[in-house]
C-alpha cells in the first residue's frame, strides 16, 4: 500500500490534501479513486484513507481510519557515526531508518579522512534519503540526519541517554550481547561507531570515562556503514523489537 508523510493540518473534517511532490507521486503510481493510501502525520500516528481524486497538483482521500503507527520501536535510538568517505553515508541513513533509528548524526574524529564539506547539501540529501527509507519501511516518523560536530559533542549527546553504546575493535571490551541483555528496558539508547579506520584509542578511554560501554561486536571486522546497523539491529531484538 502507497504511503506518504504530511503534515497533520493537512488532515481537515475527515478529508486529506496531498500535494507537491507527493501529488505528482499519486500520479506516477497510477493510484485511481477507490484504492488506499496510508498517509502518516510524522508523528507516529497513521491515516488510512481511500483515495477520492487526483491530479498532478493535488489529490484528496478520504479518512478512514486513525490508527499509532505499528512500526515505531519502543526505544529511541540516536545512531551516530564518524563521517565516512564517497556514499557510505547514504547507505548507513538508509538502512539505520530501515532498521529503526530514531535519528542520525555524523561527526568528525581523529581517524576520519573526509572532511565536513558542503554540509548543507549534504545534510539535505541524506533527509531525503531518510525519508524515502522511511516510507518504504512504514515508519512513523522521518528520522532526523544532522551534523553532531566534533569527538567531544559526539559523546555529549550520548550521555544524555538511558543505554550508551561506542562501538571499539580492540582492546578491553565489553560484550554487547551482555551489555544488551542488562538493559532490555531502555527507553533512549545511542551508539557511537566509527569512520573507516576505527577510532584512536585515546577516544576509546575517553568514551570510557564518560561512561559509555565500550563495546566488542564479536571477531569479524565490519565495514564502517555495515556497523551501525548490524549493531541497532542487534539493540531491536534485545528491546523486543523483533518480535
Amino acid at each position: 500500500m502507497a504511503r506518504f508523510f504530511m503534515a497533520g493540518t493537512n488532515i481537515l473534517g475527515g478529508t486529506a490534501i496531498i500535494r507537491g511532490r507527493d501529488a505528482e507521486h499519486v500520479k506516477v503510481l497510477r493510484l485511481r479513486p477507490g484504492e488506499d493510501v496510508i498517509i502518516c502525520d510524522g508523528q507516529g500516528t497513521d491515516y488510512k484513507c481511500r483515495l477520492v481524486y487526483a491530479d498532478r497538483e493535488q489529490a484528496e482521500a478520504e479518512v478512514i481510519e486513525v490508527v499509532p503507527c505499528p512500526a515505531e520501536p519502543s526505544v529511541k535510538v540516536t545512531v551516530l557515526c564518524g563521517l565516512p568517505k564517497g556514499d557510505r553515508s547514504d547507505y548507513a541513513v538508509q538502512k539505520c531508518v530501515e532498521a529503526g533509528a530514531y535519528e542520525i548524526g555524523f561527526f568528525s574524529c581523529a581517524r576520519c579522512v573526509a572532511k565536513p564539506e558542503n554540509l548543507e547539501k549534504k545534510l539535505e540529501r541524506w533527509q531525503r534519503i531518510a525519508e524515502e527509507a522511511a516510507k518504504q519501511s512504514g515508519r512513523g516518523i522521518i528520522p532526523r540526519v544532522f551534523w553532531a560536530g566534533d569527538f567531544t559533542a559526539a559523546l555529549d549527546t550520548a550521555v544524555k541517554k538511558d543505554l550508551k553504546l561506542f562501538l571499539y575493535e580492540t582492546g578491553e571490551r565489553e560484550a554487547l550481547d551482555a551489555v544488551l541483555g542488562e538493559n532490555k528496558d531502555a527507553e533512549t539508547a545511542c551508539l557511537i561507531v566509527g569512520p573507516e579506520g576505527g577510532f584512536a584509542e585515546f577516544e576509546a578511554k575517553l568514551a570510557k570515562v564518560c561512561g559509555l560501554h565500550v563495546c566488542s561486536m564479536g571477531e569479524r571486522i565490519l565495514r564502517c556503514e555495515t556497523a551501525p546497523v548490524v549493531a541497532l539491529t542487534a539493540i531491536m531484538y534485545a528491546t523486543g523489537n523483533l518480535s
